[in-house]
This record gives structure tokens, C-alpha cells and sequence, in this order.
């Protein structure tokens, strides 16, 4: 005669959450177009989920303080680069010796080529604010350039503009990385 036993489980708990991302990872690969730019030579971007803005030059710049209005549509929102290498201490030709990655945007990507979405959701840093699903989205135009360009959450009309086309859609993790739809 068999015997039935109880088997116990171990259940566990997780009680942190999981990182939403990096900063300029394409979160979701449909609908996403990406286009291949030109990097402004005086306002280049310099972070990766930064937003950019047409230049008179036809290239992609940064935002800067001239550009505080009350709403403006973006461009398109800087790509994360993969694959990574390190830091080097030239950045010369684009060749093999240029940095990849948050290094390279900060290292002589100036007239050179950067990836840009122009449709879709993204993993960006949200600067100040708390973002809500469906919330407006705000771009900074003040202050270093660790922040000139990064998303914000709260009205900031004295140091930066309303994005038109973007929406929050999703809360932040603890990195201050959040989802956003752009161009949707």
C-alpha cells in the first residue's frame, strides 16, 4: 500500500524590486525606429537616454537654456550603445579608439555619428519628480552637463520645457530609471 505524504515547500519572498534598466536601453523592440545621426558639433549629447533636439547644422544637439518655452517636441531620445569598452584616454578617430557607452558620449562625440530613437519606449533617468503611468514628461535646460538633457517629472518652466510627444509609463526604481513612451 502506497502512503501519501505532504510535501512543504519553502516558499520566499522577494522584498526589493528589480532595476528597471539603464539609461538609452530600448525597452520594448516593436514599434521602434532608430536612426543613425550627427552628433551637433558645439551642443553634442552627452549621456545615453539623453533627449535631442534638430540643430540648425542638421545634426542632434543637447537642450540648452535658450530652449526653455512652455512645450517643444523633441527630436528623439540618445541610444545606449553596446557593445561597451572601456575608458580610453584618446578619443582620436572613430575607428576602434573611441569609447563606447556613457564614456563615449562624454568623450569627442562631437560631429560624429549617434543613434537616435525617434519612436518608441525607453529606460531614461528621470532627473527630479516622481513619474506617473501617463504622466507629462519635462526636459532640464539648466545646470551641468550631467543634467542639461535628462527627463524630469514635475513643471519646470524656469529650467526646462514640456515635452509634447513623450508620457511617463512607468514608475522609478530606486536608480531613478523609469519607462517613457516617445513619439507613440
Amino acid at each position: 500500500m502506497k502512503t501519501i505524504k505532504k510535501i512543504k515547500t519553502n516558499d520566499i519572498a522577494i522584498k526589493f524590486r528589480m532595476k528597471a534598466g539603464f539609461a538609452g536601453d530600448v525597452s520594448r523592440t516593436h514599434p521602434v525606429d532608430i536612426n543613425a545621426e550627427v552628433a551637433d558639433s558645439t551642443y553634442p549629447p552627452t549621456l545615453a537616454g539623453q533627449a535631442v533636439i534638430l540643430s540648425t547644422t542638421y545634426g542632434v544637439r543637447h537642450a540648452v537654456a535658450a530652449d526653455a518655452e512652455t512645450a517643444i517636441n523633441i527630436y528623439g531620445i540618445t541610444v545606449r550603445t553596446f557593445p561597451f569598452q572601456q575608458a580610453q584616454t584618446s578619443a582620436s578617430s572613430y575607428t576602434g579608439n573611441t569609447n563606447f557607452g556613457e564614456a563615449g558620449f562624454t568623450a569627442g562625440i562631437a560631429g560624429g555619428p549617434v543613434d537616435v530613437m525617434k519612436r518608441g519606449y525607453m529606460m531614461v533617468y528621470c532627473n527630479s519628480g516622481t513619474p506617473v503611468k501617463g504622466g507629462k514628461v519635462w526636459v532640464n535646460t539648466q545646470g551641468t552637463s550631467a543634467t542639461v538633457g535628462n527627463f524630469e517629472a514635475g513643471a519646470s518652466d524656469a529650467n526646462g520645457f514640456l515635452v509634447n510627444n513623450a508620457v511617463w509609463n512607468s514608475g522609478a526604481d530606486a536608480d531613478g530609471i523609469a519607462e517613457i513612451a516617445f513619439n507613440i
